[in-house]
């Protein structure tokens, strides 16, 4: 069977769409139809249902999808264990969400260069769905998630119990004070859900940044009040430039490392070692944050 079917069909599995797989595999969409139909041809069975909302799984694709996991991930061990053979450099697959990047990401891969300088390391990001799905095919040996994922051959743990907190360049605001000057940034459908129900007023927001973009790092610096993770905040705060808005509610947004169970144990140890010296100060700024916003909350109001 050609895996560059069995691919597609995941792409097209997790996105919903054809033309979103398309833009992922960097194909057309009438490659993307070809390549699914000669699937569905092979399996003698439709896989996807169509209609002007996108593409859903049929029950036969449902099936199909445990086994097309399986297939990739054997594929992908079998290739890591060949290339093994003559090659004694390891190699070591993250994955994770755009968001993580700036703040965890990057400041990772530094140190496991440090302590692994003969590693290869290979990163990736996509939409959650399927970075979950890239790590059970094989292709990926960790997964940074704000979902724990809880699936056959992986292992959850928790790594840092963050929250998205409303902050601005303005002292003593208010929700009704900023909302001319509020930049709405998508942190999830999990956020997305809390902050309509409880901030309908700030729902025609002028300026949105879409999931993945690193809008901390552009709204410091900018006229906006907008939701940023406590564990970004400590510096800006301390030094007068960003002030907690005073009524609104923070949201838990919790990470989490999700790590393939069959890694190698040594670099697992080196990998989550390195993690670790990356989250700890990320966890005493965002506990700091917190106090503070809370210390102020309970100022004002009592």
């Amino acid at each position: 069977m050609d895996l560059q079917l069995l691919k597609t069909f995941q792409e097209v599995a997790a996105t919903g769409s054809f033309a979103a797989a398309a833009g992922r595999l960097f194909v057309t969409q009438s490659a993307v139809s070809l390549r699914v139909q000669r699937l569905e041809d092979e399996l003698g069975r439709s896989l996807f249902s169509r209609d002007k909302a996108g593409v859903v799984l049929t029950p036969a694709g449902q099936e199909f999808r445990n086994h097309a996991t399986t297939i990739l991930r054997n594929w992908e061990e079998a290739r890591q264990k060949v290339s093994a053979v003559d090659s004694v450099t390891k190699t070591l697959s993250i994955a994770a969400d755009a968001s993580f990047w700036p703040r965890l990401g990057f400041p990772w891969l530094d140190r496991l260069r440090r302590d692994l300088p003969d590693i290869h390391l290979r990163t990736r990001t996509a939409a959650p769905d399927a970075l979950v799905e890239m790590v059970l095919s094989g292709g990926v040996h960790v997964l940074l998630s704000h979902r724990a994922q809880v699936r056959p051959g992986l292992v959850a743990e928790a790594l840092l119990e963050d929250h998205l907190v409303m902050v601005s360049p303005w002292p003593d605001a208010t929700v009704e004070s900023i909302t001319d000057h509020y930049a709405m940034v998508d942190w999830g459908s999990d956020f997305q859900r809390f902050h309509d129900e409880v901030l309908p007023t700030l729902a025609g927001a002028k300026l949105s940044l879409g999931p993945g973009l690193p809008g901390d790092g552009y709204l410091q610096d900018r006229p906006f009040a907008a939701y940023l993770p406590a564990s970004d905040l400590r510096k800006p705060m301390d030094q007068g430039r960003l002030f907690p808005v005073r009524d609104a509610p923070s949201f838990a947004h919790p990470s989490w490392v999700i790590w393939r169970e069959d890694m190698d144990p040594g670099l697992r140890a080196v990998a989550a070692r390195t993690l670790s010296e990356v989250v700890e100060p990320a966890k005493r700024d965002s506990a700091k944050v917190i106090q503070q916003v809370r210390s102020s909350w309970l100022a004002r109001t009592g």
